[in-house]
């Protein structure tokens, strides 16, 4: 057994579900804090600071990374991360084409469907 998987089996399910609520509040605030007024849309940190060219990006990999760090803490499987990953390096790849980059990040919401995939793998709802 692995470092992380011991941790997350030593883990008591109230601090796993506080843990993987304090991850939903920064994806919430990284693709979904504001609402365009008068629409459904949403948009976060992510679609802004993601506007400077090359630097946003990169920028915004560093807390994307975190929610897949910790959700392997976590106890997530190989085949949930690799997805994560793959949502991580598919909103960057995008980000990097200017304007549609930003468009495509605001509806993509990879750090949203990252946390969506940890609450499913670890059996918790989704709000």
């Amino acid at each position: 057994m692995n470092a992380s998987a011991s941790l997350a089996a030593s883990a008591r399910p109230a601090d796993i579900r506080a843990e993987v609520a304090r991850l939903r509040k920064l994806a919430t605030l990284l693709d979904a804090a504001f609402r365009i007024p008068g629409t459904k849309a949403r948009w976060g940190l992510d679609t802004v600071i993601g506007l400077l060219p090359v630097g946003g990006t990169a920028l915004m990999l560093i807390p994307s990374l975190y929610i897949v760090w910790k959700s392997r803490t976590l106890g997530a499987s190989q085949p949930v991360l690799a997805r994560m990953l793959a949502n991580v390096l598919i909103e960057a790849a995008a980000d990097l084409v200017p304007v549609l980059g930003d468009v495509f990040d605001t509806a993509f919401k990879a750090d949203l469907r990252n946390v969506a995939l940890l609450e499913a793998h670890l059996g918790l709802s989704t709000p």
